[in-house]
């Protein structure tokens, strides 16, 4: 084959790839996350607690209250009707409330982990226990959310009656993570007063980015790939929606967090207090299951496991996740293994 002729062939192919490409583009009506059907049940100022509907009989008597991260949105959760690991705990009977933590607004620059922790998951505990008529609900945190549900069951056990960590970190005296190294030389006073109290959403992604750089560089490398397949373009402009709605920080909470939790390292050690109330986390007695994802290069293994030390459960359980931090949400083994395999755990011990 001539030079010309195969420079021409890979010219037609590449029209016709621009050509699908344009065409699947202007097929999408709406990116639309987070459909599974749910209502608001309770609310303070901008929280949201969400009930999600279920058909059926939950095969587990206990509900379950889902503490999300400050960072980035729970939708993560929701991503896709058959990517959603909230739709998969209810198809497999769980019966699943989840706090949404709104969107910070320079009126809340002064909002406090005790804010948070003592204020609005208690709240949302105590709303679920009554609509149930229940003295325990359990509990499932997620990476920050599971800090600050590790925090909440040490400091109120007698309202908890089992605990699942996701991708959680208790140990911040870690350097496997680059998040880990960079917030411990982090001038989190000058980053929190610079930005007049709130931390933009915009900042936070970008310190994300830069732990792998090269990814965001071939995912956007890959586009034209991408776009050729209306299925896989969807799941690439889900993302990427929400990645872009990433709420900001309340600055009081930023700064606390980062000075005792990633520099002091105060939970591990015993040291840190809410309200004046020490955080034993070895009065977390009921039981826990601590889930780590292998490959997570946010929230390191290294991070998580050692919650099993720290807390006086006799019914405790480690359970590695085969990806990385984003695949516990919304891939396929997380579908296939991960949701199932809590569901099962829960209902044993319902």
């Amino acid at each position: 084959m001539s030079h010309a002729k195969a420079l021409s062939e890979q010219i037609i192919e590449r029209v016709d790839t621009a050509a699908e490409a344009l065409k699947n583009i202007n097929d999408i009506q709406d990116v639309d996350i987070a459909t599974a059907q749910r209502e608001v049940v309770w609310n303070d100022g901008k929280l949201k607690l969400y009930h999600f509907h279920r058909e059926g009989e939950a095969k587990a008597h206990t509900p379950m209250l889902v503490s999300y991260a400050l960072v980035n949105r729970w939708e993560m959760m929701d991503l896709q009707p058959n990517r959603s690991f909230i739709r998969k705990l209810i198809s497999e009977g769980i019966d699943v409330y989840l706090i949404d933590w709104g969107y910070p607004t320079k009126i809340d620059r002064y909002k406090t982990l005790e804010d948070y922790v003592l204020g609005h998951i208690n709240d949302c505990v105590d709303v679920v226990r009554q609509r149930h008529n229940l003295q325990k609900i359990n509990l499932l945190g997620v990476c920050q959310g599971g800090t600050f549900s590790l925090m909440y069951s040490a400091l109120f056990p007698e309202k908890i009656k089992n605990l699942i960590t996701l991708v959680t970190p208790v140990d911040f005296d870690n350097e496997e993570g680059l998040l880990f190294k960079w917030a411990k030389d982090m001038d989190v006073d000058a980053v929190v007063d610079g930005f007049g109290g709130i931390i933009p959403g915009d900042f936070l992604n970008t310190g994300f980015d830069l732990l792998k750089p090269m990814n965001k560089t071939r995912k956007y490398m890959a586009l034209p790939d991408t776009m050729k397949n209306k299925a896989t373009l969807m799941n690439f402009l889900r993302m990427e929606r929400w990645v872009a709605d990433s709420p900001a920080q309340a600055g009081e909470t930023y700064r606390r967090f980062i000075k005792d939790m990633y520099q002091h390292n105060k939970l591990i050690k015993g040291e840190f207090k809410l309200d004046g109330r020490t955080v034993d986390l070895s009065k977390i007695n009921m039981p826990i299951l601590t889930i780590y994802a292998k490959d997570d290069h946010i929230v390191p293994p290294a991070t998580t496991k050692p919650i099993n030390d720290l807390v006086s459960s006799k019914d405790k359980e480690l359970m590695e996740f085969p990806g990385g931090h984003i695949g516990v949400f919304v891939g396929a083994r997380s579908q296939d293994l991960l949701t199932p395999a809590i569901a099962k755990w829960l209902v044993e011990r319902d």
